[in-house]
């Protein structure tokens, strides 16, 4: 039976204590309860590579960055082009970028220990609200408000809110608020999240395990399959744009690093065109009998769709590009490159 005299969050901390997912960079709440706390850098680490990106994809990511790096020191001492290829698959890769300016600063001017405040860690390079905040609550237990995708969802639901996202947010953040705890914060950050992951999913929650049935207005209004609501985005435009892959006859590649700012900045790729409305104009890397493959790579980005022609060639030993270099076969890892360039490897492989 339910007990008039628990407050939500103690019934959704139950809940957490028996159902709570066993994450890699997460203390168990059996140890947290004893005062064990996460390790803030494996903390930031996860909330980095988790934005915009599922857990199922982040696991092995995380894992190999924390063999090879498992101090934000030795994150610090890396080298840009080894972190940017560990990275490679996982999108968005301005993160990669911000990972190795925040390892720094924190290595460099805090003694390699992170801020144990919201207003601190906000100052560090690449960590937003969102961040600061899940780092303040699960790493130091500051009784901050962490508000992502599925915390928006289990408040909508639970208070029955109807304005749509985004311009719900303030609302919702301040509805999550409400339920924040001085006390294990950071675990009550934890089991909001789990609730909407697990539980109150985005399609066909599972009302019936819900330890905050009782307490869901939406459930009561018969709308929470409804919610939240969005605002319909615009469609997104296209792009389009041109990829060069040329493999030299003892069979390297040839690949060039693209510019630090931008999408895929720092990251390896084929030498092409800008991506633009219209197919540009753009000249090849070097001469050669370059034809047309077949073919097309699709990508979808953030903002929008892109759709790479293919232009392959073979050329001698001594070819000299103008731009990029060659890469020895043995050196070449498909894997290093970001996804939208290994569908053009993959493509373009048997016919060269």
């Amino acid at each position: 039976m339910r007990d008039e005299s628990e407050s939500t969050a103690a019934r959704l901390m139950r809940w957490y204590d028996a159902q709570a997912r066993d994450l890699p960079w997460r203390v168990p709440p059996h140890e947290a309860v004893r005062g064990v706390r996460a390790d803030p850098y494996r903390v930031w680490l996860s909330e980095v590579m988790l934005q915009q990106t599922t857990v199922a994809a982040v696991r092995a990511y995380y894992a190999a960055f924390t063999i090879r790096w498992p101090t934000v020191q030795a994150l610090a001492r890396a080298e840009h082009a080894d972190v940017m290829a560990q990275w490679a698959g996982l999108g968005y890769y301005a993160r990669a970028r911000n990972l190795l300016k925040c390892a720094g600063e924190v290595a460099d001017n805090h003694g390699g220990r992170f801020p144990d405040t919201v207003d601190g860690l906000r100052a560090l390079p690449g960590i937003g609200p969102y961040t600061a905040a899940a780092i303040a609550a699960i790493a130091f237990d500051r009784p901050a408000v962490v508000v992502d995708g599925n915390v928006e969802r289990v408040m909508a639901r639970l208070f029955d809110v109807h304005t749509p996202l985004p311009a719900a947010k303030g609302e919702l953040t301040a509805l999550a608020g409400s339920l924040t705890p001085q006390l294990r914060a950071g675990c009550h950050a934890q089991a909001v999240m789990d609730l909407g992951a697990t539980v109150c999913t985005p399609r066909n929650p599972a009302c019936g395990v819900c330890p905050l049935i009782t307490d869901c207005k939406a459930r009561a209004a018969g709308t929470a399959q409804s919610l939240p609501r969005k605002t319909p985005k615009a469609a997104k435009p296209v792009r389009v744009g041109i990829a060069y892959i040329a493999r030299r006859s003892d069979g390297a590649w040839l690949l060039e690093t693209r510019p630090a700012k931008g999408l895929l900045g720092g990251m390896l790729g084929w030498p092409g065109s800008d991506w633009a409305v219209e197919l540009p104009d753009a000249p090849p890397p070097l001469p050669a009998d370059w034809r047309d493959l077949p073919g097309e790579v699709r990508h979808t980005f953030t903002h929008f769709h892109l759709r790479l022609a293919l232009r392959g060639a073979r050329v001698g030993a001594n070819a000299t590009p103008t731009r990029g270099r060659f890469i020895p076969q043995a050196d070449f890892r498909p894997a290093d490159l970001p996804t939208v360039m290994r569908k053009a490897f993959e493509l373009a492989r048997a016919d060269l």
